[in-house]
């Protein structure tokens, strides 16, 4: 395993966003050439299945601007900073896209979404015994809740409808702990 692991040499800050980080990093490879990557640094992520009494799924529909469309998704958001709980994270992101607010919380796993050029690891989980309340989204969050059978959001993932990766996975990964 040693043989395939890459040692940093250099770090070179390229941009310092507000939600990103830009790296470019000059590597050792294993034959002892040097290459470069650039890797974009994110704080992580939380992703939530609320999943009802009725077995529907609580979604959103947002207009996601580098695809130019609206998606549907699972209530979803980024960790105010990488040192943040990432259980109390998925709780308030529940609460502000849905309104709903989590009786148990399960943890689905972990979904790293692009590996070559990103370190962002959303944390999932399954959301049960839901009470619900008032949404409220973040001041640039334009949502439209919904609610979707399970079986039918399985369809749609399995047949394209749904592209989002963390709502594939996370959808996929419940039907196949309830089907057990």
């Amino acid at each position: 395993m040693s043989e395939l692991i890459e040692r940093e040499l250099r770090d070179s800050l390229i941009y310092d966003g507000a939600v990103v980080k830009l790296h470019k990093y000059t590597v050792a490879l294993p034959d002892g050439r040097t290459a470069y990557r650039e890797i974009v640094r994110h704080p992580g992520a939380v992703c939530v299945l609320p999943l009802t009494a009725e077995n529907e799924v609580i979604c959103v529909r947002q207009f996601r601007f580098p695809f130019d469309r609206v998606l549907t998704e699972l209530p979803a958001g980024k960790l105010d900073s990488p040192d943040e709980d990432p259980l109390a994270a998925a709780h308030r992101e529940l609460r502000e896209e849905t309104g709903a607010v989590a009786g148990r919380m399960v943890f689905l796993g972990e979904l790293y979404p692009s590996v070559a050029i990103f370190d962002e690891n959303i944390r999932m989980y399954l959301a049960t015994d839901l009470t619900f309340g008032d949404t409220d989204p973040d001041d640039d969050e334009f949502l439209d809740v919904l609610r979707i059978p399970l079986d039918q959001l399985v369809e749609q993932v399995l047949s394209g409808e749904i592209q989002d990766a963390k709502t594939q996975v996370a959808v996929l990964k419940t039907a196949a702990m309830r089907n057990k």
